[in-house]
């Protein structure tokens, strides 16, 4: 059944201050904005931001702000959809480029969202995390989850740059966003990927478990592509050459809010995916390749970024006959399964 609801403007004007005078809104004339039929209202929107265009901007950057006086120097990848002082990638994403040059620290600090940094390019960076020391190197995936303490340092010659990753507008709209700077970090020995890199055989914990609720901090990407590799190369008719970041320990996404994915396009392959409810972004690590969706076609270019709606299917096609390509993705996938909202159509 389906009929015209009443509007605002059918309604009295005294009646209507009455309600306003006590803090009351009247549903029936907004019900269908928001419960829409069939589809939600999405705001986001298909949007590339290619890194050519950006790494001019970023350096000059490093030009015009010392790090002391941006402790992060980033330029924030926003949605038109959602407002550019809004700093949303998507509902619950928020992306920027972030810039470190030689010989510069950026100071430890915590914060509540959760946060990934996707190395870009360069080499000689760090980031120390709970007092564990992460080089960075291009494709490595690092975790900086909520609450720990985290640093970023660089002992080399050129700028390093990466993506971060963070679920902030989420944390935001929840009014539970907050930092605490702090001082210098004490690295401590031993790193997660060291102990975890294996398949088929983890650490066994003979007298105690460890303490440590993320175990595995930088997923370094030498594995991951090997990984995917490996993969395409033990099953030639696998479709989909996809793997999942997660925690080693529990098998659960390496962080609670948002899921990563590295993915493989074997030469000339086009991959379409299902259409699903969480937004994506897609961060193309090595190759070229083509995004469809939303009526757009998006040519990325090595280290270029998308974000694509929920909702909507979407065609990957890899442009290279000869050579795979990579793609680093990330999405809203934990939290919707987590809500009990996830579909996939």
């Amino acid at each position: 059944m389906s009929h015209e609801l009443g509007r605002l403007e059918d309604l009295p004007q005294d009646y209507r201050d009455d309600l306003k005078n006590l803090n009351l809104v009247p549903l029936w004339p907004s019900l269908r904005a928001v419960l829409p039929p069939g589809v939600p209202t999405r705001a986001t929107q298909a949007v590339h931001w290619a890194y050519a265009d950006i790494k001019p901007l970023l350096l000059k950057a490093g030009e015009l702000t010392p790090i002391e006086k941006a402790e992060r120097r980033v330029l924030v990848l926003a949605n038109p959809g959602h407002g550019l002082e809004n700093m949303k990638a998507s509902p619950a994403m928020y992306l920027g480029l972030q810039l470190l040059l030689p010989g510069e620290w950026a100071p430890s600090h915590r914060h509540t969202p959760n946060a990934v940094r996707m190395v870009v390019e360069g080499e000689g960076a760090y980031t120390t995390v709970d007092g564990e020391q992460c080089p960075m190197h291009r494709g490595d995936l690092i975790l900086t989850p909520t609450g720990l303490w985290h640093e970023h340092g660089h002992d080399g010659s050129e700028p390093v740059v990466w993506l971060d990753v963070l679920d902030l507008p989420l944390v935001y709209y929840m009014e539970a966003s907050y930092h605490v700077n702090g001082s210098r970090q004490s690295v401590q020995p031993g790193s997660g990927d060291r102990a975890w890199t294996r398949a088929g055989v983890v650490p066994t914990h003979v007298f105690s478990r460890s303490d440590k609720r993320y175990p595995l901090l930088r997923y370094a990407w030498v594995d991951t592509r090997a990984a995917l590799l490996a993969m395409a190369d033990n099953d030639p008719a696998l479709e989909c050459v996809q793997v999942t970041y997660v925690n080693p320990e529990t098998g659960d996404d390496a962080e609670n809010i948002l899921g990563f994915y590295a993915l493989m396009l074997k030469p000339g392959q086009a991959l379409t995916l299902p259409a699903r409810s969480p937004s994506q972004v897609f961060h193309l690590i090595e190759g070229g390749v083509d995004v469809s969706t939303c009526g757009k076609t998006f040519e990325l270019l090595e280290a270029d970024t998308c974000c694509a709606p929920g909702y909507e299917p979407l065609t990957l096609t890899n442009r290279s006959a000869d050579q795979a390509a990579f793609v680093f993705i990330a999405d809203e996938s934990p939290l919707h399964r987590k809500l009990g909202v996830y579909e996939a159509r």
